[in-house]
């Protein structure tokens, strides 16, 4: 968000969704920007029941001189935030030993735009049973290997002392964020240890930089991977298990990643809080991921048809039933065939190699069900274009081609990306 001296921040300053031009067009978008809006501390209180609930306990910057209209927004920014630190509802006792775990949730403004949360929770140093706490990141940018860098950097100072992040926050706010492919470089003083620089790396395609494929590679067959995206590509409801936060924001990004260059436009939370299962109940898309000691009660629920899939167990747990068929067989066989190939492949891939291989058999596989898409786009004289939806259905050859793309140009996510080429006049040859 563009920020004026006094630290203030607008809302409507947040970048808007990145136009789409080109199927598969890469996007510099957001170099420059601020790495972040917040940093807070959410910490649990014992409240007079004995229970403990989460609250925020630091924050910075603070934020003193908002407008009426900023300081609504940022209320209800700041209620939400505890509940998604500790979406694992108030069964926390005072405990000696616990494994740092990093997640992410995501925030859905009114219009449409979103906000990432990147958290770290851990045990403060310290002898004798302690509570954890965690550091969440409020940022309007997607960006989580760096992210969790920065966290990682956030606990280490925070096992000396709260007063040493501040500087180290201060450092990065005052630094723009790079483009990809670029770094940028943060001097923090350590006492003890002196000046240290930290290096901070974007990957070089930034479409990719806020996910790990192999998180979902790991867990799901290639087969299994194919029913999910096929049931997010017509934007159904989906619902991911597993105990481990981490483990189900990673996978559910990745799901949404799968996707590209389309956007999932619907209720997406990789984390439900407990207060919140009643989601599943939405008649609406949605894509949300809960926790495994929750299932009972998610079952119970009067759910509409939706697919839900055990991340820990690697297996689906209730189908819609048509999984099978939705995407054209040929296609899917080439797909299974490339996803097989990486993860039967000897060699050790990086996490970027395996990104990049993933990403590019699913962005193959839209290219040749909708590459055709700029070529019936019907361009009026005042440069406003307008999509010729039969034509586009009635110039594909293949019948099961056809019976999806039909089903898919009704998404939400396929009228917001023709929307953007309506918009936006690009040149004819070489589409696709």
């Amino acid at each position: 968000a563009s920020e004026g001296k006094d630290g203030s921040s607008a809302a409507e300053n947040i970048p808007p969704r990145v136009p789409q031009g080109k199927l598969g067009e890469r996007s510099s978008a957001f170099s420059g920007q601020f790495f972040f809006e917040y940093l807070v501390v959410v910490s649990l209180k014992k409240m007079a029941d004995g229970h403990y609930e989460p609250k925020i306990t630091y924050q910075f910057p603070k934020r003193e001189n908002l407008l009426k209209g900023q300081k609504e927004e940022e209320e209800r920014l700041l209620q939400a935030i505890p509940l998604f630190c500790f979406p694992d509802g108030n069964n926390w006792a005072p405990i000696t030993e616990f494994t740092s775990e990093t997640f992410s949730f995501v925030l859905t403004n009114v219009d449409g735009s979103r906000k990432i949360g990147y958290c770290r929770r851990l045990l403060p140093s310290g002898r004798g049973v302690r509570l954890p706490e965690v550091f969440c990141i409020i940022s309007c940018l997607g960006c989580f290997g760096l992210f969790s860098k920065i966290l990682d950097e956030v606990e280490k100072r925070r096992q000396i002392s709260m007063a040493v992040i501040y500087p180290f926050m201060q450092g990065l706010r005052e630094s723009p964020f790079p483009a990809p492919g670029k770094t940028v470089t943060i001097k923090s003083f350590i006492p003890e240890s002196g000046t240290e620089l930290i290096e901070l790396t974007r990957p070089v395609d930034a479409h990719l930089e806020h996910v790990e494929f192999q998180a979902l590679l790991q867990r799901l067959s290639p087969h299994l991977i194919l029913h999910i995206f096929a049931s997010a590509m017509l934007e159904r409801r989906l619902i991911f298990l597993a105990e481990e936060l981490s483990v189900l924001s990673q996978c559910i990004h990745a799901v949404a990643a799968l996707l590209y260059p389309f956007t999932w436009a619907h209720t997406y939370i990789p984390v439900v809080p407990e207060c919140l299962l009643d989601t599943v109940c939405c008649p609406t898309p949605f894509m949300v991921g809960i926790q495994m000691r929750h299932l009972e009660r998610v079952l119970e629920q009067p759910m509409e048809e939706a697919l839900i899939v055990d991340l820990c167990e690697g297996k689906i747990i209730r189908a819609v039933g048509d999984e099978e068929e939705i995407l054209p067989g040929k296609l899917q066989n080439e797909m299974l065939v490339s996803l097989n190939r990486h993860n039967n492949n000897n060699n050790v891939h990086t996490s970027e190699q395996v990104n990049a291989l993933v990403s590019e058999a699913f962005v193959h596989f839209f290219v040749r069900l909708v590459g055709h898409y700029a070529s019936h786009i019907k361009w009026g004289r005042s440069g406003s274009g307008s999509f010729q939806e039969r034509a586009f259905c009635k110039a594909i050859a293949s019948k099961s081609c056809r019976r999806l793309v039909k089903k898919f140009v009704k998404t939400n996510m396929f009228s917001l990306f023709i929307e953007e080429a309506e918009k936006s006049r690009i040149p004819q040859e070489g589409n696709g």
